[in-house]
């Protein structure tokens, strides 16, 4: 149980860093921006909080894949509470404000590197649910032959989960839970329309 938790995370990590990796490889980009990337293609029901984000551009910084470069300086001036006055307003002192830089990550060339290297390298992970949403998004950079390896995998891998759903809708024993067997039924019906796409996006690579 322990190993295949252990799989998991790695799988998620490894998927997480290909995405940052992606959309670095496109614009230097800071941690607010990136973030609301990764939602575009997670979903907004996944779970992709600062402190999931940042350990892992810290371990890509570590790994000498990014690096940080600042951005010019944002003014932001303290607010202040309106007070009933009859004098004029003041502009506001040079101490009441402050700068900060906000850090942008950009790909080194290690980085460059490693992302071409992982849009070549294609895994039994890469057709899993989150492994192909992941994949797909950055399906420019890779390969035709790739693109279409990862295609028939996902078609392959739907294939089987659709008849074991097909099974499991026929062979449902008296009793069972009304609302089991009809989210098993939409699970079917979702395989299936992906299946139907799958093999028309299937034909388009192979032209």
């Amino acid at each position: 149980m322990a190993a295949v938790k252990g799989d998991e995370m790695r799988s998620r990590s490894e998927s997480l860093e290909f995405a940052l990796l992606g959309f670095l490889s496109q614009s230097p980009l800071h941690g607010y921006e990136l973030r609301k990337r990764l939602i575009a293609i997670y979903g907004p029901y996944r779970a992709l909080s600062f402190s999931v984000l940042y350990p892992q551009l810290r371990r890509m910084l570590l790994a000498g894949v990014i690096e940080e470069i600042s951005q010019k300086p944002i003014k932001a001036v303290k607010a202040r509470k309106m007070k009933k006055t009859t004098k004029p307003a003041r502009a506001p002192k040079e101490g009441g404000i402050a700068r900060r830089s906000r850090i942008v990550y950009r790909l080194t060339a290690a980085g460059h590197e490693r992302f071409s290297h992982l849009t070549q390298n294609v895994t039994p992970d890469t057709w899993e649910d989150e492994g192909f949403e992941v994949r797909f998004a950055f399906f420019s950079p890779t390969s035709p032959a790739n693109r279409l390896r990862i295609l028939e995998g996902r078609h392959r891998r739907l294939k089987d989960k659709a008849e074991i759903l097909r099974t499991e809708l026929e062979k449902s024993p008296a009793g069972i839970d009304k609302y089991l067997e009809e989210w098993r039924r939409h699970s079917l019906e979702s395989a299936d329309r992906e299946i139907a796409w799958l093999e028309k996006m299937i034909t388009i690579e192979r032209k």
